[in-house]
């Protein structure tokens, strides 16, 4: 017997100084693309300004989820407040729908009707955009795998990285080529690359939001390695759902033979909470049942 912890989640000190950062480079930059936005006349900047503007509410959002999701259980709240990370993961899918719809419809208007705009600024604007977009993405990068918000926001830090490096090359077009239809158009590819990235993160929040198994856990491969542990003959009534972004749980009735006293019942208990940390599920709930039960469940 052995006990020992399975590090699944991100650090709350570096996460939160991630978080203080990323959106203190981005507000400065976000003041920066409207100011020159609405100086030198550009869509882009101002679409991508708008983005960023998101960008900002999400990191917020996300780093007050994080903190909320290692409160501690109280009598009314039994889990914490471990699900409003779940929660704010679909509010910010939702969030930044809104904002590609506006960037869409104004991108239209500016497209049938072109304004001139300065390609040389917007480009070089843009280009501080790269460094600071990639920096903040940097800054999530080691834990963008533990939690949906770190995943999210590293996810939309790196688009719009590679966004700005789009508006940096349609800057350098426009001076040399005078084509000025290039800003609203690339405003509208600014809004589809965002559009991908938003829905996959709103169908993993849809899914965590109505108790889906989380993303990386198969239930029927899971049920196979548990009742391979020794001692067990059947497993059934399992479910496993999120209780947030980064804690799993299960239920699951333990199938075990007639004979079997409460030592062995109790190793089999921590062979297959210790199999389930590995499968990063870090709380469940087992219901031992003697092999010559009736056992009957509806869920």
């Amino acid at each position: 017997m052995h006990d020992h912890h399975h590090e699944h989640t991100p650090s709350l000190s570096n996460l939160n100084r991630a978080f203080i950062i990323g959106i203190i480079l981005n507000t400065v930059f976000v003041v920066i693309e409207v100011i020159s936005g609405f100086y030198y006349n550009s869509m882009a900047l101002l679409s991508d300004a708008g983005h960023n503007l998101s960008d900002v509410a999400s990191l917020l959002l996300a780093m007050l989820a994080f903190k909320l999701s290692k409160s501690k259980a109280t009598q009314n709240f039994t889990y914490g407040y471990r699900k409003t990370s779940v929660q704010v993961s679909l509010l910010n899918a939702i969030i930044l729908l809104i904002g590609i719809v506006a960037i869409i419809w104004e991108s239209i208007a500016r497209f049938k009707i072109p304004e001139k705009t300065n390609g040389e600024n917007m480009a070089i604007v843009a280009a501080i955009g790269i460094f600071i977009n990639a920096a903040t993405a940097l800054l999530f990068l080691k834990d963008k795998e533990k939690d949906l918000n770190v995943k999210g926001a590293y996810l939309h830090m790196a688009a719009d990285a590679i966004v700005s490096l789009g508006v940096v090359i349609a800057g350098i077009v426009i001076m040399f080529t005078h084509w000025y239809w290039l800003d609203a158009a690339l405003g509208i590819a600014i809004a589809i690359v965002i559009l991908f990235s938003t829905l996959h993160l709103l169908k993993d929040s849809f899914n965590l939001s109505i108790d889906a198994v989380p993303k990386g856990i198969h239930v029927a491969d899971l049920e196979k390695q548990m009742e391979a542990v020794p001692g067990v003959i059947s497993v059934h009534h399992l479910h496993v759902w999120a209780i947030s972004t980064t804690y799993n749980a299960l239920t699951a009735h333990i199938v075990v033979a007639n004979n079997t006293n409460i030592n062995t019942i109790t190793n089999i208990k921590q062979n297959i909470k210790h199999l389930l940390e590995h499968a990063n599920i870090q709380h469940s709930t087992l219901e031992f049942e003697m092999d010559c039960e009736d056992c009957e469940e509806e869920i």
